[in-house]
């Protein structure tokens, strides 16, 4: 037999199978991301139990309490009770130095789609963090959770912003608002409803700042840090493979028949059939040979099935079991 030349169609087939293979792996960058992940998960119920103290020494369960009974009482002029998910946090340095201010304030927002760096809803640090923390999920619905570590560094796109829209919405984020969580629905009002504590005001978080300690401000910084080290991993990793498919992209290019790109697969631990690679296209779809495809056009036909039939098959079945 001839031997098969490659093409783009080949080429893409076989760098899709080496990034399937390079996503299963267990490298150490995918560990470093896992373990970044638990740790996200040990630190948001504590974080957000000392959030819970802190909070309610600004605004005791009591006076939340009354504030209630008295919209009970007097109606909406008095509806003053509201739940938040995010909070500026601050205390009080000792000590500042002469360029230093007086108060260290920052905030913490403890929602699926929460900040990361600093205050800003628009850097993507939060979406970042969602997708990572969720890829899983994401990846189950054949989704692109990668795209923006993927697109890290590069200008706003079509591609990108087609991919993080369907990512947003199988995780049930329509985005920012301040109006608590009626934005959200699915997976992220999920996760966000662990995470709402009371407040006293209605207005935006910003204009709450709510005293803590210097060491209580030091353990929220962690938590913050710790949702940021998921994000780095998560880029890590996804830098690592993409690094390793450029390579693969470079190479590929060069060989002029197929078996050449078997060959590498073979010797990079990827099982990789030639027959296959030609059977099925570069989503992994069976192309049917002539004759296969025949016989499945004609079983397509002639689906209808007569009374008579029906009965002719009925007889025939009472026959065999009797």
């Amino acid at each position: 037999m001839s031997k098969i030349r490659m093409n783009t169609e080949l080429r893409t087939k076989i760098l899709n199978r080496y990034r399937e293979s390079a996503e299963q792996e267990n490298t150490q960058e995918l560990e470093a991301m896992k373990q970044a992940r638990e740790q996200v998960d040990m630190i948001y119920p504590s974080t957000f139990e000392m959030a819970r103290q802190v909070v309610e020494r600004s605004y005791p369960s009591e006076d939340v309490k009354t504030c209630r009974t008295l919209k009970q009482k007097y109606g909406e002029p008095l509806d003053v009770v509201a739940k938040d998910k995010c909070f500026y946090f601050s205390y009080a340095r000792e000590n500042p130095g002469e360029d230093e201010d007086k108060t260290v304030t920052e905030h913490f927002d403890f929602g699926l789609f929460g900040d990361v760096d600093g205050d800003n809803y628009r850097n993507e640090s939060g979406k970042k963090f969602a997708y990572a923390y969720y890829r899983d999920e994401l990846k189950a619905k054949d989704l692109d959770a990668d795209i923006l570590a993927k697109q890290n560094g590069k200008d706003d796109n079509p591609h990108k912003t087609k991919h993080v829209d369907l990512n947003d919405r199988a995780l049930g984020y329509s985005g920012y608002s301040y109006s608590g969580d009626d934005n959200t629905i699915g997976i992220a009002k999920d996760f966000d409803s662990q995470f709402y504590l009371d407040i006293i005001g209605t207005s935006h978080c910003r204009s709450r700042t709510i005293a803590c300690t210097q060491d209580e401000f030091i353990l929220f910084q962690c938590f913050k840090q710790a949702k940021g080290q998921l994000i780095v991993c998560h880029q890590k990793w996804i830098d690592s493979i993409t690094k390793q498919c450029e390579a693969m992209k470079t190479g590929l290019k060069a060989y002029r028949y197929l078996s050449e790109g078997v060959e590498l697969m073979t010797e990079l631990g990827v099982h990789c059939d030639e027959a296959e690679l030609i059977r099925t296209n570069s989503t992994g779809l069976v192309i049917y040979n002539p004759v296969n495809l025949a016989s499945m056009i004609k079983g397509m036909k002639n689906t209808t099935i007569t009374r008579e039939q029906k009965i002719a098959f009925r007889k025939a079945y009472e026959q065999q079991i009797n």
